[in-house]
């Protein structure tokens, strides 16, 4: 039988609250219970009745499919059971029951099942104007307050009337349930910041936008837009892109380097906490009036703790130093392996990517990428981690050798702090990312601007220039102070949470000076270690931020190191094996963008030493067509085959070392000639160089420069002409020697006689090799064995000059064109040249005499 004498216990009044070192029972749990219970019932109803008023039940198909909401739900029935177990079991086994057990039993089981019953309301209705993603506020809250009310319970670790003694099987139940109460409380609150179970987007924009919206948006199908996305999205896959350059592999030394700077990080925490210890014994040994060799002793110990630790946070102590010296090597490892394997997965990209990028743009997502990975590792493992671990051992010190009150007020603070500073710093990421765009669009255009130099000044645009780059920068300093604006504001926040923790652990402590039960070290070593943990966590925030703008710096890297190699080498792809240098193009289908065809069923065969010549209107195809033998692009129908093997099946380099190319729009390097024509072999001695530049026709015009051959070209060969940029690029190809030669209008930019020349010097190249030219000037390739005419990506003609000129088709019809070019530029500058002389041609005078 169960009696129930009186709501407390006997000898104790709800109006207690503090009792033998620790909270009153009665208290708690009473006032606990109603809290939760006021939230569940009348916040949790105005939930309930805006979701069925203003609500509509989501179809399943946006409901997302989570486990992890599933156990969030059966935490919360574990709850429930676990709260109508415990008031069951007291029941039974108690002989007298206070009433506030039961009372606490009571409003708990309800709480909770309205708390269940509103995860599940929010899990199959929505607001239809709702904007936020997540749980609600009233969940959300009354999930935190659970939690914190069962962290509450450490402040009364020293009193009789609580359960930490475990002195019997009813104190061993109760610490049971509390633990279930504990980690189940704890669970739901920080899985219900991710809120597993909801749609991670606005309900109206799910029904209202398809898959072509979410493509042209910028969306994806999680539901966030890219630019209010985490900088923790996709946090496992950044890690795992980040540990190839966190562990050096293959090198023994770095890897011996790294092992014993993360000791010196153990030895700087245990350091942490035994300076305030021996700072509070030296004070103590001063008021207790200690011998000299005790006192000299323990101050020659701190005096050494100290220097090890350096200025308070290990900031620039011995043992700081040394971690820091040690992890250079580590540092620079990862900088180079990161801009090396960078730099040649840039070269992997295809050539339609480079097409399309903004070199600006590249430049700096990389340069910031590359640097901002030692910095995050280095905040990681130096600052977050280190700085996490010596909050967690304070507060394990505080309530083990001070009061569990010290324990919580840090608990608390801590708490605060980091979550305050998360939540703010996440807000802040969209002006961080904002200020990036920003920052790269200025570049960009300052960068194309100076490329294109010469067209600035054709138009006279510099005004028009300027005017942009500063709008570009006005944009970018809007974004900026956006970004040090919330910069203030949650400095400001964590100002506020430290000294409030600080200002309410120091009055305690006095206060227990006072009572007799601290000594004043006690108060020293408080306010020493308080304060040295502040340091670090004062700059926690900072960390934090860095970590982040880490993050937000390394997503455009991250994005070059996604994108996908469009030509690849096949797996086991072999060499080619070059015979005779035969080339056949077979039924070749080809598209820059879908559903616009290039080249439609090309098929065509060059012999061995043959030379081809592509020619027709513009845009044909004729170009395209080079890129594919070169294999910048893989074809999307048939098949080209080089000696009987697809050129798809080998190797690209193997490939592309029997090819030499000469552009139509030559691209030197910033670099001498002597170095730029030795680009085409690398290995190739002076004398070659010079041989090379003699066939180019170019060897007595670098002869002709102040420095030779070791004239600098500028960038992109700008100080060269363009005749001149060509023939250095013929020069360089006759070097490489390849087995077959494309020819890209490769005369295109040089004079008459000039061209003249290297037609001739291209014909002893081209002797018994495989060539394929592209030409639009016709005279240029009467000689050829074989001659195609492209017209809307298709063979219109074929055959040598003399038969396409019988056909009278396109090819006659062109060629007519541009004789009447000719005539009619030769009859112009015969013109030119009479006229030219009648000016020169002095008045005829008369030998007469006026009137004859």
């Amino acid at each position: 039988m169960v009696f129930m004498r009186s709501y407390c216990e006997s000898n104790a009044s709800i109006s207690h609250t503090w009792v033998d070192e620790g909270i009153s029972p009665c208290f708690y749990f009473t006032l606990v219970p109603t809290i939760l219970l006021t939230i569940a019932f009348f916040l949790g109803a105005l939930h309930h009745i805006c979701y069925q008023k203003y609500g509509t039940t989501m179809e399943p198909k946006y409901i997302p499919r989570s486990r992890l909401y599933g156990f969030q739900l059966a935490i919360s029935v574990l709850l429930l059971l676990q709260f109508l177990g415990g008031t069951v079991w007291q029941v039974a086994t108690a002989g007298e029951l206070p009433g506030y057990v039961v009372l606490y039993g009571s409003f708990s089981v309800a709480g909770w099942a309205w708390a269940s019953a509103t995860l599940r309301v929010e899990r199959r209705r929505v607001l239809l104007m709702d904007r936020t993603r997540g749980h609600s506020t009233v969940l959300l809250v009354f999930w935190a307050i659970a939690f914190s009310a069962e962290n509450l319970a450490f402040v009364s670790w020293y009193s009789p009337h609580w359960w930490w003694g475990l002195e019997d099987t009813q104190q061993q139940v109760k610490f049971a349930l509390w633990l279930i109460r504990y980690s189940g409380t704890g669970l739901l609150f920080f899985i219900g910041l991710k809120a597993p179970g909801l749609p991670r987007r606005p309900y109206m924009l799910l029904i209202n936008e398809d898959e072509r919206d979410v493509e042209s948006s910028g969306q994806n199908l999680l539901g966030r837009t890219e630019e209010n996305l985490s900088t923790w999205q996709d946090f496992r896959k950044k890690v795992r892109l980040l540990l190839p350059y966190m562990w050096p592999r293959g090198n023994i030394i770095l890897q011996l380097l790294v092992l014993f700077c993360l000791v010196l990080l153990g030895v700087e925490r245990a350091i942490n906490v035994f300076v305030p210890i021996y700072y509070k014994n030296i004070v103590n040994e001063l008021t207790d009036g200690s011998s000299w060799r005790t006192l000299a002793t323990t101050v020659c110990i701190y005096v050494l703790l100290k220097f090890l630790q350096g200025g308070g946070a290990g900031a620039s102590g011995f043992v700081s130093n040394m971690r820091s010296f040690f992890w250079i090597r580590v540092q620079q490892y990862t900088n180079r392996v990161v801009q090396v394997r960078l730099f040649a997965h840039l070269h992997s990209l295809s050539l339609r990517w480079h097409l399309g990028r903004k070199t600006g743009d590249v430049l700096r997502s990389i340069d910031r990428g590359t640097s901002s990975i030692n910095s995050l590792l280095s905040y990681l493992v130096f600052s977050i981690f280190p700085t996490i671990a010596d909050i967690v051992i304070s507060i394990i010190y505080f309530v083990t050798y001070f009061n569990a009150w010290f324990g919580l007020i840090i608990f608390i603070c801590m708490t605060l702090y980091l979550t305050l500073t998360i939540i703010i710093t996440e807000w802040r990421t969209k002006y961080r990312r904002d200020m990036n765009l920003q920052d790269n669009n200025a570049k960009s255009k300052a960068v194309d601007s100076l490329l294109n130099f010469e067209t600035v000044k054709y138009y006279n645009a510099e005004n028009y220039e300027v005017n942009r780059f500063e709008d570009a920068i006005l944009k970018y300093q809007a974004s900026e102070w956006k970004t040090q604006a919330s910069l203030a504001f949650l400095n400001q926040t964590q100002n506020v949470i430290i000294g409030s923790g600080l200002l309410a652990g120091s009055l305690l402590c006095a206060y227990f000076v006072t009572e007799g039960r601290f000594k004043v070290g006690d108060f020293v070593l408080f306010g020493t270690y308080i304060i040295q943990l502040y340091t670090p966590l004062n700059w926690f925030g900072t960390y934090y931020r860095m970590i982040q703008n880490s993050f937000i710096d390394m997503e455009s890297m991250f994005k070059i190191f996604e994108e996908e190699e469009e030509v690849k080498d096949e797996v086991n792809a072999g060499n080619l094996l070059y015979k005779l240098g035969r080339v056949e193009f077979e039924n070749v289908y080809f598209s820059y963008t879908n559903g616009k065809e290039i080249l439609k069923d090309v098929s065509f065969t060059v012999l061995p030493g043959q030379t081809i010549a592509l020619v027709g209107p513009s845009g044909s195809g004729k170009s395209t067509i080079m890129r594919l033998l070169f294999r910048f692009y893989d074809v999307q129908g048939g098949c080209i085959r080089i000696d009987g093997q697809d050129i798809s099946k080998v190797k690209q380099t193997s490939l592309r070392a029997h090819i030499g190319v000469v552009p139509q729009d030559t691209v030197l390097f910033n670099d001498t000639i002597r170095d730029n024509i030795r680009y085409g072999r690398i290995s190739a001695s002076d004398q070659e160089v010079e041989e090379a530049a003699v066939a180019a026709d170019i060897h007595d015009k670098i002869m002709a420069f102040p420095e030779g051959y070791d004239t600098q070209v500028g960038e992109r060969g700008l100080k060269l002409s363009g005749g001149e940029k060509q023939r250095v690029a013929i020069a360089r190809t006759i070097l490489k020697a390849p087995q077959i030669i494309l020819l890209d209008e490769a005369t295109s930019a040089l004079d008459t006689q000039t061209e003249r020349n290297i037609q001739a010097s291209l014909a002893k190249v081209c002797a018994n090799r495989t060539t394929v030219v592209v030409a639009h000037r016709l005279s240029t390739i009467i000689g050829a064995d074989q001659i195609l005419v492209i017209s809307d990506g298709r063979v219109a003609e074929r055959g040598r000059h003399d038969e396409l000129m019988l056909k009278e088709g396109l090819y006659a019809d062109m060629w007519s064109k541009q004789q009447q070019g000719q005539d009619s530029d030769s009859s112009s500058d015969t013109e030119a040249k009479d006229r030219k002389s009648e000016k020169l041609q002095p008045p005829s005078t008369s030998s007469g005499h006026p009137g004859h």
